[in-house]
């Protein structure tokens, strides 16, 4: 992988990350596009991966430290109620992260088909989530478990992390400001513990790639991530997901067709 391939999966990722559009799907187009057959590029994916929950963390960097500060004064109050639904929603991607790794895994082929059908489920998930007029409702520990699994759904290359999770809270009723908030933030405690099971587990120890790439595609999806993720904040509560159902429609066709 060179320098502006980096640079253009760098900010594939960034944006894609928070944008409703699956970064995973857009990342194996962009792949088999870009030609890169390199088949250990576990350090540039954890290393953008790291830069958009950094950038994450930077946006509800106030959020973050009020939730922290609260959490330490060792009494239940609504952030360390909020913290451990967080953790609740966390429990099917955990599992399958543990028991479920090799067979995930072997969806990163490449396979332009799959990542379009994947792409149109993702799109119809929008579309539906356009028709949902009350949102008012708050999250609850089963609403967050049923985000949760769907944040679980969407390992699959091609399916939206963030679509998925905003979506199905709206299709639950949920205040469309606060599932867009807890949709970002629920994300930083599989990705980091993804990343912490890649260092402990010595599967970087085999994976070799020049600094500079790694350099240019992390600054890449650091900055397009903290862009993407605060226009995606407004874009939600606008109730403008329609516009990414159809992108999602158009490409997914375009990933089938070039199959």
């Amino acid at each position: 992988m060179n320098a502006f391939q980096a640079f253009l999966l760098g900010i594939i990722q960034g944006l894609t990350e928070f944008l409703p559009v699956s970064s995973s799907g857009h990342l194996e187009i962009g792949h088999a596009f870009l030609n890169i057959k390199e088949e250990n590029n576990l350090l540039f994916v954890l290393t953008v991966h790291v830069a958009t929950v950094l950038s994450t963390i930077v946006v509800f960097r106030k959020d973050i430290i009020q939730l922290v500060k609260d959490l330490f004064k060792f009494e239940k109050n609504e952030s360390t109620t909020y913290i451990f639904k967080l953790l609740f929603s966390s429990i099917p991607i955990i599992i399958v992260g543990l028991f479920f790794k090799e067979e995930i895994e072997s969806f990163f082929t490449g396979n332009l088909f799959f990542v379009g059908c994947m792409l149109l489920f993702t799109a119809c998930l929008l579309a539906l989530s356009h028709f949902v007029k009350k949102n008012d409702g708050k999250i609850t520990f089963f609403k967050a478990l049923i985000i949760g699994i769907a944040q679980t759904i969407a390992v699959l290359p091609g399916i939206s992390r963030s679509g998925s999770t905003i979506a199905t809270g709206l299709l639950l009723g949920v205040k469309k400001e606060d599932v867009a908030r807890f949709s970002f933030l629920m994300v930083l405690i599989p990705i980091l513990g993804a990343a912490f099971m890649d260092i402990i587990s010595g599967d970087l120890s085999t994976a070799k790639m020049e600094t500079v790439p790694l350099i240019i595609g992390f600054v890449a999806a650091f900055i397009s991530g903290l862009l993407a993720c605060s226009w995606m904040i407004q874009v939600v509560k606008r109730g403008k997901l329609i516009y990414f159902a159809i992108y999602c429609s158009l490409i997914g066709l375009i990933a089938i067709f070039a199959a």
